[in-house]
């Protein structure tokens, strides 16, 4: 840090295993991922190229070397390892992920249907060429899945082989966790937590005020995922209590 503070929370350093912060790339330039890195790099801990934009992304290699050049880890959003399942290029898939030289990769069935007995073979599969990060929870808003499905999915994921479990609210933060207006569904979150450890599971908390409710639940050292690119300093500005909405929480209460 710049500066000397008292009274400001430990965070964990890098390269962290939890304490996360999770960036979705939806389509910067080589230029402003430099730019980006040069505000942001030091508070970054995972890179997603968000859904399938991998695939229409001009520069790729350079950008994915880019940012792995600054000890951030790359990989491909789960949409995309979808649409390489669904037209049976499951083997491609793993090609791809070893040509680009990326060891992340995102198992998720967000977009279609995979028996989940299915999806942890997947995760195991890839669990012995990289770290697995798997994604739990519907982008349909339609389709509610009560807190012990919620428990027993990520249990069975991890189980198989992932690293962590993504807790599924799509970009917007109106899925999954959350409630259309982006609420937060607390009694699901606060009965997951009864049985899966925070440090394994990644909330996806595009708006401030998802962010906000992990940090004042779980810890400035919440794992949260999703960020936009330019959000990132003012989301670790608020882990440690120098953001209005956090100022009062790390401080000694006498």
């Amino acid at each position: 840090m710049n500066f000397n503070l008292t009274q400001i929370p430990e965070r964990t350093k890098k390269p962290r295993n939890h304490g996360l912060t999770m960036v979705m790339d939806k389509g910067l330039s080589l230029e402003e991922a430099r730019n980006f890195l040069s505000a942001a790099g030091p508070h970054v801990d995972i890179l997603k190229l968000g859904f399938g934009t991998a695939f229409v992304t001009p520069n790729l290699r350079a950008k994915i070397e880019l940012y792995q050049s600054a000890n951030i880890p790359v990989y491909f959003g789960g949409t995309l390892f979808e649409a390489f399942l669904i037209r049976n290029q499951f083997d491609e898939y793993v090609k791809l992920i070893k040509d680009y030289g990326i060891n992340y990769m995102e198992v998720s069935d967000g977009s279609i249907t995979i028996p989940h007995a299915e999806k942890c073979g997947y995760i195991e599969k890839l669990s012995k060429v990289g770290l697995v990060l798997s994604e739990v929870g519907s982008k349909d808003a339609e389709h509610i899945i009560p807190p012990y499905k919620w428990i027993e999915l990520m249990r069975a994921e991890l189980n198989a082989g992932s690293s962590y479990v993504i807790a599924e609210a799509r970009e917007s933060g109106n899925v999954g966790i959350y409630r259309g207006t982006g609420e937060v569904r607390e009694g699901l979150v606060q009965e997951i937590l009864t049985q899966i450890p925070a440090e394994k599971i990644i909330w996806e908390a595009p708006q401030k005020a998802q962010q906000l409710y992990f940090l004042e639940l779980v810890g400035c050292n919440a794992n949260l995922g999703n960020l936009a690119p330019h959000e990132v300093i003012s989301l670790e500005a608020m882990r440690v209590g120098l953001r209005g909405d956090t100022f009062h929480l790390f401080l000694d209460k006498e």
